[in-house]
């Protein structure tokens, strides 16, 4: 039996990862072809900044210049060499075409706006989001579930009603509303803790011990913009999820069998009251992963959040592509992982057996 659940685990696995192929080209399909139709493209951001730089193009000025935020005509044979360069000469299906060819090679492209490959700016960024995505889920999972246990079991009481008071506080609160109130009091009118950043300039010069102090000195108030919204959803989740096993057919059938309450309750109720985490195990990953694009906006971390941000903005097609395959390739994987945890917590579920 344990080697029939162990070869269906690995079929279904198998399956699962061989989907993520046709998968991510459906999604890399669509949004292929909703940023090649945004306007404001890389010819012209180039006309747009040529029009606020160039010959004595400000506002105002007498002459010929060119005034700021007016349309600037590139020259015919130019225009046609850079529509070349970024394939614009070509159909949508073919630089489709051209886009799935240079990913099969592990090249995802060069950004329009930093000029440098996308592949290493998603890398250069991908640490910062995994320290607050890691630490927040590592804190959310450690106190949350105590705490959401603690609540069922002392349900109506004085601790329960302070505890659900503070956390529909903290749930009602946005984290980037959060982070400005925190940045006015503790960097400003209390300069406790640094304004923005995710480090010290000097951090490298640094010992072990004092980079850890400064990395943590620079990221505590974000941390707790961070962990606001998703430590007042867990906890409440936990307490709720338990309450309802507590009060399941199975569990008085355990007490009347002559189970102790401690084992019960530790032993059934609340492995199945953890099966909502598992469930949602995976997306959460994902989404801290990507961090809080308003956070790192307003405390200047340069995570993959604010990156994808700015692309949009600035119209940087091949970062807009490489986050969003990134971030489909991580769904996908945090929703098979989610899969197993549930399989893992919960015996009732089999992979085709």
């Amino acid at each position: 039996m344990a080697q029939s659940r162990g070869g269906a685990l690995k079929t279904y696995v198998i399956r699962r990862l061989l989907l993520i192929v046709p998968t991510l080209i459906g999604v890399t399909m669509v949004v292929f072809a909703l940023t090649q139709a945004m306007p404001g493209g890389p010819i012209d951001q180039m006309r747009m900044q040529l029009a606020g730089g160039g010959g004595g193009g400000e506002s105002g000025s007498s002459g010929g210049g060119t005034t700021a935020g007016a349309s600037v005509e590139i020259p015919e044979a130019q225009l046609k060499i850079l529509k070349e360069h970024y394939h614009f000469d070509k159909p949508l299906a073919i630089r489709y075409w051209i886009f799935l060819k240079n990913v099969a090679q592990g090249d995802l492209g060069t950004s329009f706006r930093y000029s440098e490959p996308v592949l290493d700016l998603l890398i250069s960024r991908l640490p910062v989001s995994l320290y607050f995505g890691s630490i927040t889920m590592v804190l959310s999972y450690v106190v949350c579930i105590p705490l959401g246990i603690v609540k069922a079991l002392q349900h109506r009481s004085w601790f329960d009603a302070v505890s659900s008071f503070v956390v529909f506080i903290l749930y009602s609160i946005p984290g980037w509303a959060l982070a400005n109130v925190l940045l006015k009091n503790w960097a400003v009118d209390s300069p406790i803790f640094p304004l923005a950043g995710f480090r010290s300039e000097h951090f490298e010069s640094l010992g072990f011990f004092a980079k850890i102090a400064d990395q943590f000195h620079h990221t505590t108030l974000p941390l707790v913009c961070f962990c606001v919204g998703i430590f007042a959803t867990s906890t409440m989740l936990m307490k709720n999820a338990l309450l309802e096993n507590m009060g399941a057919d199975y569990v008085k059938t355990a007490l009347a069998k002559g189970l102790t309450w401690k084992v019960t309750i530790y032993g059934h109720a609340v492995r199945n009251s953890l099966i909502p985490f598992a469930t949602s195990f995976g997306s959460n990953v994902t989404i801290l992963l990507v961090g809080s694009v308003l956070i790192e906006r307003i405390f200047g971390i340069q995570g993959m959040g604010l990156l994808f941000f700015d692309a949009i903005l600035s119209r940087d097609y091949p970062v807009v592509m490489g986050y969003v395959l990134v971030a489909a390739t991580l769904g996908m994987i945090g929703t098979l992982i989610s899969d197993l945890c549930v399989a893992a917590v919960d015996p009732r579920v089999r992979f085709g057996e």
